[in-house]
């Protein structure tokens, strides 16, 4: 397949060792803009594939990020964010990276160069037609996730791609195409800049679009919201304090009793 590989083309700044460091990062910056201007042309796209998750996950189904290096890590990033966030389930939203944990914090050598790798990730998670796979690559042809998403629609479940060169070959295999086209990079094929940028905005959009649809979020709140520290818990004692109309001491003991923000806030409505 022919395809313009925008994310390896030239930078359209040059001679950086030359440059004052104000001159890098407004320049860095400028770039930057570029990218939320292309998030803005995509946002139709993003919106069909948050549906469509929707829909799936009310099926009992989970949702999977799966890619290789930078797009990697922020897919495994996203879904470690939900259950702290959202409180959901570990499982209900799952991030896979090519080379495993240990390619959170290190390169792992020709990882993603597997096609079929990836699929033999997910078919350990058992996935099935009830899930929502989606592949994330900023150009849009690694082997790894390109052979993911290939097999899974060989498979019927539906896929999306969040890449930055149109027409590449991961968006043959999805039934959904992110195709967040963000230029040229200010330093010449470091993805992790402006596509990384892109990816990481779009996948906020995605989980966080979701889960308020799903009814994790009342209001503007995480009413779910895991309470594992101090600061956390003095959020959640104020979340209860604001629906309640009560004072920070009686927010506090209910949250005590009940130990989730959601669960007390019900209780003291169903027992007033």
């Amino acid at each position: 397949m022919d395809y313009r590989k925008i994310t390896e083309e030239d930078s359209n700044h040059d001679d950086l060792e030359c440059k004052s460091v104000n001159e890098i990062i407004k320049g860095i910056h400028s770039e930057d803009f570029n990218a939320l201007k292309a998030i803005e042309e995509v946002i139709p796209v993003i919106e069909k594939v948050i549906e469509k998750i929707i829909i799936q996950l009310n099926k009992n189904g989970r949702l999977f990020y799966i890619g290789a290096g930078t797009s990697g890590r922020l897919g495994v990033l996203d879904a470690s964010e939900c259950p702290p966030t959202f409180g959901t389930d570990p499982g209900l939203v799952i991030g896979i990276i090519a080379g495993g944990d240990p390619a959170l914090r290190n390169s792992i050598e020709n990882a993603e160069d597997d096609f079929l790798e990836g699929w033999k990730e997910l078919k350990n998670h058992n996935v099935n037609s009830n899930d929502f796979v989606i592949g994330i690559a900023a150009s849009g042809s690694t082997p790894f996730v390109v052979g993911s998403l290939k097999n899974c629609q060989q498979n019927k479940i539906p896929t999306a791609c969040i890449c930055s060169n149109p027409k590449s070959p991961i968006t043959k295999y999805s039934d959904y195409a992110i195709e967040v086209v963000v230029g040229p990079e200010y330093i010449t094929g470091s993805s992790r800049m402006k596509a990384g940028t892109s990816q990481k905005l779009i996948l906020n959009m995605i989980s966080s679009a979701t889960m308020i649809k799903l009814g994790r979020i009342k209001g503007n709140k995480m009413i779910d919201i895991q309470i594992t520290n101090e600061k956390l818990e003095n959020r959640a004692c104020r979340m209860i304090q604001e629906s309640l109309n009560i004072n920070y001491s009686k927010a506090f003991d209910l949250l005590k009793k009940h130990k989730s923000v959601r669960k007390a806030i019900e209780f003291k409505k169903h027992n007033e």
